[in-house]
C-alpha cells in the first residue's frame, strides 16, 4: 500500500496556504485584545465642587471634591460611588467610566478628610460623611442628566468598598431615595471587627438547632475584644497622613499627632491602642459609625460581597449585615468571593457594577430569595497556586424570609488536657497573618520559607481522624473547651485556628484568620463556645482537620505577662457548617467570544493548511514482508537545523522476542534514533518501520507500542493507579484492554499503588512510568534509560520486570549507560558511536568474540605446544601451578579447534570459559581510532551483520574516543 511520497519542500501553495493562516491568526489576537483588554472608557467628565455643612448646627463647610461622568444619553440612572479608607475619588475612576459607558451617570466623590476634599475625618459619621453623601444625592437630583423617580428623588444606587461599602449601607439605611446599594468587603460593628471576641458560654449562644447559629458565619460578640494591633495601626495611620497638595486647609488643629482625624476620634483610640482593650466608650462610638446603627432601616434591594481572605473584615460581618436587613424586610444578596483586604480586592467590583445594573434599569424583576454565590479554593498545587470554583446555592441560610437553616457536618476531635504558656514579653509569637497580605504560611512560601507552625509549648491541638471523604466548610466551625489559668489567673487572651493537614503534615490555614478569645476571668475553668474563622474551603479526602489554640499572634495586642493555662474539650464535637451548592455556570461576555470566534477560524485555517500539507507527505508503506518484524530501521539520518549530524546512516533490525540494549556514550545518537521510531521527530532521510509500517507522527501502528522516553511524566497529586487509569482513559480504548491487574503483577508495584505519586520514591516513580508503558500489553515496548537514578535494588526489580514481560512472548527495547545491566538484561545489543552503528548481535557471541578464552588443563605446557601450530590462533599464555589454564586469543578459530586440538595432544581439559565483559568489548570499540568502518572501508550497517562477523576483528570499531564526543553530539542526546 502506497501513499504519495513527501515533496522536499513545500510548494508555492502550501507557503501562501501558510501565510494566509498566520495573518487570520493575527488578526483574530488583534480582534480579540481589542474586545477584551478592559481599558478605562473615554466618556465626558465634569470636575465639581460641592458644599457640605461641616457638622450639626455648624456654619462653617466641608468642599467635597467630586467628578461627575456622564453617558451618551441622559437623562439616565445615577450612581454615587464612594472610595475605599486611604483612598479618594481617584481611586474608582477606572469603575465610574466603566459605568458611564454602561449608560449610568457615576459621581465619583472624595470624602472629607479625603483627596482635595478637606474637613476632618470621623470614620462615617452619620452626621458628617454620612450626611455628605445624603447632600450628594440632594445634589445629583437637580441635575438635568439624572433619571427621577419624583422631584427631588434621583433614580440612584450607591456602591463601595470597604469604608465606602459601609458609608454605602448607612447612607441606604438614612436616605429612603436609594434605590439600591451594593457594598463589598466592609464591616457591620466596626468596635467587633478591631477588637474580635470568638468565645461566649455555650449557654449564652444563638438559640437554634443545637445552639448553633442559622446562618453560615453568625458569631455572637460578648465585647471587650482583643485588638488587631497590625490592622488597626495601617486603618489609623492612614488617616493620620497631611491633606493632598492644593485640597482646602482644615480649620484648625490638634497638635497631637492626629493629621486628618477629628479629635474626638484621635482620642477614642489613643487609649485601647495601648492597652489593647476597648472601653465601653469607644465600642458604642466605633458601633454607632458603623452599619450596624442604621441598616436595620434599609429598604432598598442590598448586594453584599464579602471576601474569603480578609483578616479585616471576616465573613462574620457580611452575615451580621445580611441578617440586619433581611430583618427589616428589605431583600438582600450575598456573595463571597476568593480575594478581600488580604488581596485581589477589586474582583469584588464586577458583581458591584452588575447587580447595579440589574436593579437600577429594572431588568432584574426576580422574586424570592437571590442565590448565594461563594468560591471553594483548594489545596495549593505544585505550583502553588490555588484553584478555586465558584459554587451557587439557592439562598443564604437562616435569613429571615428563607426556609432553610445551615446544615452542619458533626465530625470528633481528639485530644485530652493540654498546658500552654505565654512566654514573658510574648515573644516569640505564632505568626498566623500578614495585615494586607493574609495567609503568612501562602505569604513567605513565596519567598522560599516553607511551612508555618506555632511556637512550641504554646499550642493545645485537637485533630479528627483522616478523612476518608471531602468535608466543605462553609461558614464558622464551632467547639465547646474548656481554659483554666493555672500561672498568673486573671483575664485570659488566646487564639484558635483551624488547618487544613495532609498525610504528610503540611498544613493550611484557609483564609488565613485566627479567632482571638478575651476570658475576663480564668481563675476557675470556662466553658466556651469558640467560633472558629468562618472560611469556605475543601478539606480534601486523605486529610485531617486540625484545630489549634494558641497562648500568642503577632496581629493582636497580646498581655505581655507570662501565663499559663489549661486547655481540654467539654465536648469532642466539631460543627462544621456545610451549604448545600452546585457548581456555577459561568457566563461568557458576547465581545470576547466574538474575538473568540476569529481566533478558532484562524487556527482551524492553519490546522486545516497543516492537514493537507501533512496528506502530502509521502509514502506511508507496509512491507508484507516485515509485518512480523518488530523494528526495522534503514540508513537512518536526522541533520538538525543549526548542521549537526545527530544520527548518520543507522540501521538496525530487532527481531521478535528479543531484548535489544542500544548502547552508546553521550550524543551517540541513542535518543534521536528512539524518538524517530515513535514518531516524535521526522528524519532527514532513511526510514523506521514498525511491524512493517513506516512511522510518522500519530502513526496508528504506534497503539501497538509502549514508550518511556525521556523520564516519567506523570501527576503528582494523584495516586500511581489513577495516573495508569488516566492514561489509559486518554487513549479512548476499552478498560478491559489495559490489562491493569496482568501489568501490576509484572511490574511488581505492590500496594504502593495506590498512594499519591509525590510521596514516591524515584525508582517507584520510574516502574510506574514503565507499567504506564506497559499498559494495553504492547507488543513492542521502548524505554530510554529506564533505570537512571536507580539504587541497586532497584535495578535489579527493573531487571527482572524486563525479563518477564520479554518472556510473555514481547519484544522490547532498551536505552542504556548501564552496560552490566544490559549484559545480563538483554539477548541482543546495537552499539552506536557518533551517530552511527558501530557493532550489532547476541550478547553472548559479541562478549565471547570480544576477548580472550580460559582453557583449564591438567599441563599448561604440553598444552601450549599443542597449539603451537593450530591455523588462524592468537596469542597463548600460560600459567601454571596449581590450577594450571591458558588465555588464549582465538582469533579466526573456533573454539571447537582448540578443544579438538588439545586432546588429540593427550592434554586433558577441565573447562572453558570466556572472561570478557560487554563493558570491555564496548570500551574497546569506542575508543578504536577506525570510526565507523567495515574491514573494506566502507560504513557499517548494522541490519546486514551477520552474527559470524560479530566481535572486535570482523566488524572495525567505531569512530573517535567517547571522550572526544564534541559538545554539539552531547546537546543532541540531551534533547
Amino acid at each position: 500500500m502506497r501513499l504519495p511520497r513527501p515533496p522536499a519542500t513545500w510548494t508555492r501553495r502550501g507557503r501562501v496556504w501558510i501565510a494566509v493562516a498566520a495573518v487570520l491568526v493575527l488578526a483574530a489576537v488583534a480582534v480579540l485584545v481589542a474586545l477584551v483588554r478592559d481599558t478605562e472608557p473615554d466618556v465626558a467628565s465634569e470636575d465639581v465642587t460641592i458644599s457640605t455643612p461641616s457638622g450639626p448646627g455648624e456654619s462653617n463647610t466641608v468642599e467635597i471634591d467630586a467628578t461627575l461622568y456622564l453617558p451618551d444619553s441622559t437623562p439616565a440612572p445615577t450612581v454615587l460611588l464612594a472610595h475605599g479608607f486611604g483612598g479618594s475619588k481617584d481611586s474608582t475612576a477606572g469603575q465610574a467610566r466603566r459605568m458611564a459607558a454602561d449608560g449610568f451617570v457615576v459621581l465619583a466623590y472624595s470624602a472629607r478628610g479625603f483627596g482635595r476634599s478637606n474637613g476632618e475625618i470621623w470614620i462615617n459619621d452619620p452626621d458628617r460623611e454620612v450626611a455628605d453623601a445624603r447632600a450628594l444625592v440632594s445634589w445629583l437630583a437637580e441635575r438635568p442628566e439624572v433619571e427621577l423617580d419624583g422631584p427631588g428623588d434621583p433614580r440612584v444606587g450607591v456602591g463601595g468598598s470597604s469604608y465606602g461599602g459601609a458609608l454605602a449601607l448607612m447612607l441606604g439605611g438614612s436616605d429612603p431615595r436609594v434605590d439600591a446599594i451594593a457594598a463589598g468587603i466592609t464591616w457591620y460593628d466596626l468596635g467587633q471587627a478591631l477588637f474580635p471576641n470568638g468565645a461566649v458560654p455555650p449557654s449564652s449562644a444563638v438559640p437554634s438547632t443545637g445552639g448553633r447559629p442559622p446562618t453560615p458565619a453568625a458569631v455572637d460578640y460578648p465585647g471587650d475584644g482583643v485588638l488587631k494591633r497590625g490592622w488597626a495601626g495601617a486603618f489609623f495611620s492612614a488617616g493620620s497622613a497631611s491633606q493632598e497638595p492644593g485640597a482646602p486647609e482644615t480649620p484648625g488643629g490638634t497638635g497631637l499627632g492626629c493629621g486628618r482625624f477629628a479629635v474626638p476620634v484621635c482620642l477614642a483610640y489613643a487609649g485601647p491602642a495601648v492597652t489593647g482593650t476597648p472601653t465601653p466608650e469607644l465600642l458604642a462610638f466605633l458601633r454607632s459609625h458603623s452599619p450596624a446603627a442604621l441598616v436595620g432601616n434599609v429598604t432598598a434591594p442590598t448586594l453584599l460581597v464579602q471576601g474569603q481572605r480578609d483578616t479585616l473584615f471576616g465573613l462574620e460581618q457580611a452575615d451580621a449585615n445580611a441578617r440586619a436587613i433581611a430583618a427589616a424586610g428589605a431583600p438582600v444578596e450575598v456573595r463571597w468571593f476568593n480575594g478581600g483586604h488580604d488581596g485581589d480586592a477589586g474582583r469584588a467590583d464586577g458583581a458591584i457594577r452588575g447587580f447595579l445594573e440589574d436593579r437600577l434599569r429594572g431588568s432584574d424583576d426576580s422574586d424570592g430569595p437571590a442565590p448565594f454565590n461563594f468560591a471553594l479554593p483548594g489545596t495549593p498545587n505544585e505550583e502553588g497556586e490555588i484553584p478555586a470554583r465558584r459554587m451557587v446555592a439557592a439562598e443564604y441560610p437562616g435569613l429571615a424570609g428563607t426556609d432553610e437553616t445551615t446544615p452542619h457536618t458533626v465530625l470528633s476531635l481528639n485530644g485530652g488536657t493540654q498546658i500552654i504558656a505565654r512566654p514573658p514579653g510574648a515573644a516569640p509569637s505564632a505568626v498566623s497573618s500578614v495585615p494586607g497580605v493574609g495567609d503568612a504560611s501562602t505569604a513567605l512560601a513565596a519567598l522560599g520559607v516553607s511551612g508555618l507552625s506555632d511556637p512550641p509549648g504554646q499550642t493545645a491541638v485537637f485533630r479528627t481522624d483522616t478523612l476518608t471523604s471531602p468535608v466543605t466548610i462553609t461558614g464558622t466551625s464551632t467547639v465547646d473547651v474548656r481554659i483554666e489559668a493555672v500561672a498568673a489567673p486573671g483575664e485570659a487572651v488566646l487564639f484558635a485556628k483551624l488547618y487544613d493537614v495532609s498525610s504528610a503534615g503540611r498544613k493550611a490555614l484557609p483564609g488565613g484568620g485566627v479567632s482571638a478569645i478575651r476570658v475576663p476571668d480564668a481563675g476557675s475553668p470556662v466553658d466556651l463556645r469558640i467560633s472558629l474563622p468562618a472560611i469556605a474551603y475543601q478539606v480534601p479526602e486523605g486529610h485531617y482537620i486540625e484545630v489549634a489554640v494558641v497562648a500568642t499572634d503577632q496581629a493582636y495586642a497580646v498581655p505581655v505577662s507570662p501565663a499559663q493555662y489549661t486547655v481540654s474539650l467539654t465536648d469532642p464535637r466539631l460543627f462544621v457548617p456545610s451549604v448545600p451548592a452546585r457548581p456555577a455556570a459561568r457566563a461568557v461576555p458576547i465581545a470576547p467570544l466574538v474575538g473568540i470566534g476569529l481566533l478558532a477560524l484562524g487556527v482551524a485555517a492553519a490546522v486545516v493548511t497543516s492537514i493537507v500539507l501533512t496528506r502530502r507527505r509521502g509514502v506511508a508503506e507496509v512491507d508484507p514482508d516485515l509485518v512480523d518484524v518488530p523494528i526495522v530501521v534503514r540508513d537512518l539520518e536526522k541533520v538538525y537545523d543549526n548542521g549537526l549530524r545527530a544520527v548518520d546512516g543507522v540501521g538496525f533490525t530487532v527481531e521478535h522476542g528479543q531484548v535489544l540494549g542500544l548502547l552508546g556514550p553521550n550524543g551517540a545518537g541513542k535518543t534521536t534514533t528512539l524518538r524517530v521510531a515513535l514518531g516524535l521527530i521526522a528524519p532527514t532521510a532513511g526510514e523506521v518501520r514498525i511491524f512493517g509500517h513506516t512511522v510518522g507522527r500519530g502513526a496508528p501502528v504506534l497503539s501497538r507500542v509502549g514508550a518511556f522516553v525521556e523520564g516519567p511524566g506523570l501527576l503528582p497529586h494523584l495516586s500511581g493507579m489513577d495516573n495508569l487509569r488516566l492514561y489509559w482513559a486518554a487513549t479512548g480504548r476499552p478498560d478491559e484492554d489495559a490489562h491493569l491487574d496482568e501489568v501490576l503483577q509484572i511490574a511488581d508495584l505492590g500496594s504502593a499503588i495506590h498512594r499519591r505519586v509525590r510521596s514516591y520514591s524515584h525508582g517507584m516513580r520510574q516502574r510506574v512510568a514503565i507499567a504506564q508503558a506497559m499498559l494495553g500489553l504492547p507488543d513492542l515496548l521502548i524505554l530510554d534509560e529506564p533505570t537512571n537514578g536507580l539504587d541497586p535494588p532497584q535495578i535489579r526489580t527493573m531487571r527482572d520486570v524486563l525479563i518477564e514481560y520479554a518472556r510473555r512472548g514481547r519484544t522490547v527495547v532498551v536505552s542504556s549507560h548501564l552496560l552490566a545491566e544490559v549484559e545480563q538484561t538483554c539477548t541482543h545489543v546495537v552499539v552506536m558511536n557518533r551517530g552511527r552503528v558501530i557493532s550489532a548481535g547476541p550478547v553472548r557471541e559479541l562478549v565471547a568474540a570480544g576477548g580472550p578464552t580460559e582453557f583449564r588443563v591438567d599441563d599448561a605446557a604440553r598444552a601450549s605446544a599443542a597449539l603451537s601450530g593450530l591455523a588462524g590462533l592468537g596469542s597463548v599464555v600460560t600459567t601454571n601451578g596449581e590450577n594450571p589454564k591458558l588465555r588464549v586469543e582465538l582469533g579466526s578459530a573456533p573454539t571447537s579447534d582448540v578443544v579438538r586440538a588439545l586432546v588429540e595432544a593427550g592434554v586433558s581439559v577441565r573447562g572453558v570459559s570466556t572472561t570478557t565483559r560487554l563493558e570491555d568489548v564496548f570500551l574497546r570499540l569506542v575508543h578504536d581510532p577506525r570510526a565507523g568502518e567495515g574491514v573494506d572501508g566502507e560504513p557499517v550497517d548494522g541490519a546486514s551483520v551477520d552474527a559470524s562477523r560479530l566481535g572486535a576483528q570482523s566488524v572495525d570499531a567505531a569512530s573517535a574516543d567517547a571522550a572526544t564526543v564534541d559538545a554539539a553530539a552531547n546537546d543532541e542526546e540531551g534533547r
